[in-house]
């Protein structure tokens, strides 16, 4: 109980601020001196540099088959060379259930102040993951130290609480009277939170903590033992999470088996044989719809998919469009478009869009988009590290290659002063009307953003609904002043179960969401099955078994 109550203040904030749903960050988000140190930014470079061409010995690696890594970074253009200790499924497993026993019969403070105490560990490898994360996913500095640091560590620590404070929402026991006039019925009951089973966490390129470490934590704080499996693109970032963590449980003399890494190659792929094993009751999956719909099909599991989403702005007036335009296109040029929740359909009614200046069509605004992500890629000072780097070459030649409509802006490399070999590539601006709605139909993941002229706002609103229903949508912007229509796109963007972000300008972004505040997917559309992070994402990994007996 030692690290419960050296932790339990933090933890009583972390519940109250996913109550209150205000501003909270547990992880100061800007990577300043003041905050984590004067040499910390260097040392992570260090750590990076010394990485390279090695064994990561960090994590448990006893009685490994092999070593295994394939990684490359998206700035140099190089393989990364590291190594990780490699284990067959059915060891996993076996490891997995021979350590269950030992976890699950923890109690939820033991384990809490176990998860909180290695995400404190977590916190000083900050610039660590941060370069990690840069080149194995392409994200630019701020972004890979944000969200793979502070920020992935806030939901990590939004799934804790919400976990913890769901473990103890009913008693472990009660003594239950039942009058029956003149004698009564007494019971002695008692419940217990039973864990599902082994938990499975598939890891994706992009945002490798981020998207992965919500379910590790969630999984564990509930008594479940877990496996991560990461992107065989992207696994040193999260592996020196599982380090982390791991070095916790060893201090504690629990077993490495309660949480285990699993590195595979693209070329010897193993997460299908780890998902369909019947000891894997519990998944969670990051990733594209095809294998999404795989892990989702798997008979006797408990499932939490994020898949793609086909993300739509609705756009009918504004005081200021240029404003509008200016953060639509940081938002389209952030990342590259490689966010889940990047916009890609911006919709405009024939009848142009209201502003001070008069009608603005959707040509003009096309037009307007475009210049506007043309002035920040091609800003030196801001454009290469806003834009980041394609993580996959399929990506760069999937939009490349996407034609349709009328060319507004092309797409084309970013020269990175940092980083010669970059693979960059700014976003495509197309205007489109419906007649080529095979086209925007689907997600085009990656630096494409399509203008699309509809009939009227009506249409812009049912064409938004219907593709977040039919596709998925993670995220929907609208700009509207009247009350009217910011009611009938909430209405249907509701029943298509899409969150909407109304009247962006300045510096808050429809890419951005935020721990103990916002809920990242819904789990209602074809985008994914859960979301990060409500109560359901948490109970559903325990049951409740409930035992009586007479009391005398």
């Amino acid at each position: 109980m030692e690290l419960f109550e050296k932790h339990k203040g933090f933890l009583d904030r972390a519940i109250q601020a996913n109550k209150e749903r205000t501003f909270y960050a547990a992880y100061p988000e800007f990577p300043s001196k003041e905050t984590y140190g004067e040499d910390a930014d260097k040392l992570g470079q260090t750590f990076f540099k010394d990485s390279l061409g090695k064994k990561f010995e960090e994590l448990n690696s006893e009685g490994a088959n092999s070593w295994v890594g394939g990684e490359e970074s998206p700035y140099l253009g190089t393989e990364l060379g590291i190594q990780y200790p490699f284990y067959e499924s059915d060891e996993l497993i076996k490891r997995a259930m021979d350590s269950w026993g030992e976890w699950k019969s923890c109690s939820p403070e033991k384990r809490a102040g176990i998860l909180i105490e290695s995400l404190e560990g977590v916190k000083k490898r900050f610039f660590d993951i941060a370069y990690a994360t840069m080149h194995t996913t392409g994200q630019g500095y701020m972004m890979a130290f944000q969200a793979s640091g502070p920020h992935g560590a806030d939901r990590a620590m939004e799934a804790v609480a919400i976990g913890y404070e769901e473990l103890k929402r009913f008693p472990d026991s009660a003594s239950w009277v039942k009058p029956m006039g003149k004698y009564e019925i007494k019971l002695k009951k008692s419940w217990i939170p039973q864990p599902k089973g082994i938990s499975l966490v598939i890891g994706c390129s992009t945002f490798p903590t981020w998207n992965s470490v919500p379910g590790l934590y969630a999984s564990l704080i509930t008594g479940n033992p877990v496996i991560v499996k990461p992107h065989p693109k992207a696994i040193l970032p999260i592996a020196i999470v599982v380090a982390e963590i791991q070095k916790v449980l060893k201090s504690q003399g629990l077993p490495m088996g309660i949480c285990q890494f699993a590195p595979d190659t693209i070329e010897a792929p193993i997460t299908k044989k780890i998902a369909a094993n019947d000891s894997v009751k519990l998944i969670d999956y990051t990733g594209g719809p095809q294998f999404g719909d795989y892990v989702e099909s798997l008979p006797g599991k408990t499932t939490f998919t994020e898949k793609t989403g086909v993300n739509s702005v609705i756009l009918h007036s504004a005081n200021d469009i240029s404003k509008v335009a200016q953060n639509l296109a940081f938002s389209v040029a952030l990342y590259s478009g490689q966010m889940c929740t990047a916009p890609q359909n911006i919709f405009v009614p024939k009848s142009g869009i209201d502003s001070p200046e008069g009608k603005v069509s959707a040509e003009d605004f096309a037009r307007m988009l475009g210049e506007s992500i043309d002035g920040l890629v091609n800003n030196p000072k801001a454009g290469p590290f806003v834009l980041g780097a394609i993580q996959n070459s399929n990506t760069l030649e999937r939009v490349s290659g996407f034609d349709g409509g009328k060319k507004v802006l092309e797409d084309h490399e970013v020269e990175n002063p940092m980083f010669q070999s970059a693979r960059t590539r700014s976003p495509k601006v197309l205007l489109m009307d419906t007649s080529e709605k095979d086209k925007f139909s689907m997600e085009q993941f990656g630096p494409l953003a399509m203008v699309i002229q509809t009939e009227n706002i009506e249409e812009s609103i049912e064409l938004a609904g219907d593709l977040a229903e039919q596709h998925g949508a993670i995220s929907c912007g609208a700009y509207t002043n009247d009350e009217n229509i910011k009611n009938q796109i909430k209405d249907r963007m509701a029943s298509s179960f899409t969150p909407v972000s109304f009247n962006l300008t300045g510096n808050i972004y429809l890419n951005q969401h935020a721990a103990f505040s916002d809920f990242h997917v819904t789990g209602g559309n074809p985008a994914g099955n859960a979301s990060l992070t409500n109560p359901e994402f948490l109970i559903k990994r325990f049951v409740w078994v409930g035992f009586r007996e007479p009391e005398i």
